[in-house]
């Protein structure tokens, strides 16, 4: 990721008191990187070849949400809920939701945190490579995850349970749920960078499995006890699943599938919106933090 040619290239640098005049060559085997757009491909490319490489990565992030469909959704496929939507497209949402959430806060929150814990971060800032390109890396190979785990549970809704999917409505969804993998991202940055690198996988299950559960991605929220249904409301996974179920089923379906009332979507868009910023705000404060520790 160096900007050098093919060629070397003499330097002259300009001595300062008490110093001589020295001169820098470029290696004969650097290579231009072509500029940002180039250097970005580099390190997607690098990040997706690293996540591949290790097959149980994948195989988790990937399998568990389709798993999950089979268990739970391919079981409820085929129910009508009140004004006709099938009970397994709106479950399409529930498991892909909590799959890009899930990605979001492991990717992002426990792979950072032990990428900063190896020292692997450090390394990357004493590099000409700008640490925006890393950060970019990250959230497009998130990305292209979360298209997965979104194709893997709705072929299986479709292929196996027999699930009626508008292919308009779907891209819609898709596109939803994309943004939220994005709108996490986040969350996990500031995790990775205010927790420690060995607490940051405890903290992860911590913090996902109850926003899951009580955001209604896995019962409806009238099956859980008070003190959680009115907790719900103020989890943002819980305004994303709002966001996601309104583009499957009408409202009515959708609060009698997950027992409780959408609401606006203006205030779930609002809530989605400022967990990005609030979380956003925090992951770079961690970052100029652990950055400022490194100099010190």
């Amino acid at each position: 990721m160096t900007t050098s040619t093919h060629h070397p290239t003499t330097v002259a640098t300009h001595p300062g008191p008490g110093r001589t005049s020295a001169a820098r060559s470029a290696s004969a085997t650097a290579v231009p990187t072509g500029g940002r757009l180039s250097l970005l491909g580099a390190q997607i490319l690098a990040e997706l070849r690293q996540n591949w490489r290790v097959p149980e990565y994948a195989i988790g992030v990937l399998a568990v949400p389709v798993i999950l469909y089979a268990m739970f959704g391919l079981t409820n496929a085929g129910r009508l809920l009140p004004e006709g939507t099938d009970v397994g497209a709106v479950l399409i949402g529930s498991f892909a939701a909590y799959g890009v959430v899930s990605l979001a806060i492991f990717t992002f929150g426990v792979d950072v945190a032990q990428e900063r814990g190896s020292g692997w971060l450090r390394r990357l800032r004493s590099t000409p490579m700008p640490m925006w390109a890393y950060f970019a890396a990250k959230i497009t190979m998130a990305l292209v995850f979360s298209a997965l785990i979104i194709a893997g549970v709705t072929l299986l809704a479709v292929l196996a349970g027999g699930v009626p999917v508008e292919a308009a409505r779907m891209a819609r969804v898709s596109l939803l749920l994309l943004a939220g993998t994005v709108a996490f991202s986040t969350m996990g940055f500031a995790m990775a960078f205010w927790f420690r690198p060995k607490a940051a996988s405890a903290i992860g299950n911590l913090t996902f499995l109850p926003l899951s559960f009580v955001s209604g991605f896995f019962q409806p929220l009238g099956s859980l006890p008070q003190f959680l249904q009115d907790a719900a409301p103020w989890l943002p996974t819980y305004h994303f699943g709002a966001l996601v179920w309104s583009e499957l089923a009408p409202a009515r379906d959708v609060a009698a599938m997950t027992g409780a009332a959408s609401g606006p979507m203006t205030g779930h868009i609002l809530w989605v919106v400022g967990t990005f910023v609030v979380f956003g705000a925090l992951a770079i404060a961690g970052y100029r933090r652990d950055a400022q520790r490194e100099k010190a």
